[in-house]
């Protein structure tokens, strides 16, 4: 799975080096730590500086040791993450599917949810496009509920505003579809263009965008990405599923089932 990465600011998540702060914390634990917990002890230094020479010899002449600590410590991380989101949906589920201020795509009525984070500037959620639109051509009791978690910056802002706001004018699908099929830079006037193309009252919909209301559902969004740590774009959620980053249309279609067959 691949991911744009970024905060919900103009800055970037720059991804650590694999188990990076995980090995300054382990070797923290293993040897930085050997002062405070020999000086506890009723050690002379000199028997302190041999243990600390005892340990640190070991660890060098056993890094297998060291690795599987790292192992173990990740695995709990990642086990400790999927279960605090796991929590989150069953806490956050009304948010998650039945938000009244959220655009709904496909069967209203539908007997599945698929909830998508995305951000119009994510070049990899417009690569996941097309299998959504597959799906909702061959899957008429698929509902969506989109999720605008604008993470990539300013112009990112801008484009979740205005389709918020052509949701005003229940223009909502036509100006998103033309969103995520637009090439190039999304920037404030591309965003507009793409409003005038499909019909939306261009000053009405600048007016829209500045309501409180959109402020609110924003903020909303990214709290509950947060909740359910999706930390990029694109990120589904599907029954009790959360999918960070992209999926193939296969991936998606078992996802739905699954959630079909509860």
């Amino acid at each position: 799975m691949r991911l744009c990465i970024r905060r919900a600011t103009t800055s970037a998540i720059r991804p650590c080096a694999p188990g990076s702060w995980i090995v300054g914390l382990c070797f923290g634990a293993a040897v930085g730590l050997m002062p405070s917990i020999l000086a506890a002890a009723d050690f002379t230094p000199e028997q302190r500086q041999t243990i600390e020479a005892v340990i640190k010899n070991y660890l060098t002449k056993h890094p297998e040791v060291m690795i599987e600590a790292l192992q173990a410590a990740e695995d709990k991380l990642k086990s400790d993450s999927r279960n605090k989101a796991s929590a989150a949906l069953v806490a956050h589920r009304r948010e998650v599917f039945d938000d009244p201020d959220s655009p709904v795509g496909g069967n209203p009525k539908g007997d599945v949810s698929l909830v998508e984070f995305f951000d119009y500037r994510c070049g990899y959620c417009k690569q996941v496009e097309p299998a959504l639109d597959a799906l909702l051509e061959t899957d008429r009791q698929l509902r969506v509920v989109y999720k605008e978690f604008p993470v990539l910056g300013p112009d990112s802002v801008t484009a979740a505003r205005a389709a918020l706001a052509s949701h005003r004018q229940g223009k909502y699908g036509v100006f998103h579809r033309a969103m995520m099929a637009t090439k190039g830079q999304i920037n404030d006037t591309a965003v507009f263009k793409v409003a005038g193309s499909v019909g939306l009252d261009i000053e009405r919909l600048k007016r829209d965008m500045e309501a409180p209301e959109i402020d609110r559902m924003l903020k909303a969004n990214l709290a509950l990405a947060q909740a359910l740590d999706i930390r990029g774009t694109p990120g589904f959620v599907v029954g009790n599923e959360i999918v960070p980053g992209a999926i193939s249309l296969d991936a998606l279609k078992h996802l739905i089932e699954l959630a079909r067959n509860k």
